[in-house]
């Protein structure tokens, strides 16, 4: 099987920039053709500079619809909310930001997420890549990776605090037409590896279609040094 198309970018920042022009073309090339764009948002430290340099590439964002990848079951003004992430570092005030309720618990909250989604594609994703090799709140070796039946799936057992969360499947995700994955810091290095390496449950974001998915990675992410 190929293996996913890496971009290197000298360092974190330029990587925010490439994913933020990147981000901005999809959104405008979706609305030319469908009237709307659908973004899926990861949270986390990793992507915040990609989210302040969008607002100024789309405009307001008027028929621009953002959808959270994952989110953790606390409220939304909570520090750790990826909504109230996404709220104060995309400045798209026209957009539309589908929020999670987490306070109603992974079940609950998963199964009106998937409603609210309905059978909506998702046009691009911004994903990011956790040391352990997690994207979105898909947990190397978890039960999620192999579950089919939702497009929305409840965690109960994250192994990264908070344990309680929601996250989009894995086929809600690999449905998206383009994927970017964004890797930085040079203790992405290992995690990295496994996922440009053979499709594993070991590392979720090598099951993603590796055709539409590009790996956005800095030279330290690369093991190249910083």
């Amino acid at each position: 099987m190929s293996a996913p198309s890496v971009t290197a970018q000298a360092d974190a920042e330029a990587a925010a920039h490439y994913c933020a022009a990147q981000l901005a073309e999809a959104i405008r090339a979706a609305i030319t053709e469908r009237g709307a764009a659908h973004v899926a948002l990861s949270g986390g430290n990793t992507p915040v500079r990609t989210y302040e340099l969008l607002g100024g590439l789309v405009g307001s964002g008027e028929n621009v619809h953002l959808w959270l990848a994952d989110e953790r079951c606390v409220a939304l003004d909570d520090p750790e909310s990826n909504a109230k992430l996404v709220a104060e570092t995309v400045n798209l005030p026209a957009a539309t930001l589908h929020t999670v309720d987490g306070t109603l618990g992974p079940e609950e909250a998963a199964s009106a997420y998937a409603m609210e989604l309905g059978d909506v594609v998702i046009d691009v994703a911004l994903l990011g890549l956790g040391p352990d090799g997690h994207t979105a709140s898909l947990f190397p070796g978890h039960a999620t990776l192999e579950q089919h039946s939702s497009r929305v799936l409840p965690v109960s057992d994250s192994p990264k605090p908070p344990p309680e969360r929601v996250t989009m499947s894995l086929d809600t995700l690999g449905a998206a037409r383009s994927l970017l994955l964004l890797v930085t810091g040079e203790d992405k290095v290992d995690a990295l590896a496994r996922t440009l390496g053979e499709p594993s449950l070991d590392a979720p974001a090598s099951l993603l279609p590796r055709e539409r998915l590009e790996v956005v990675a800095d030279r330290a992410a690369l093991g190249e040094g910083g």
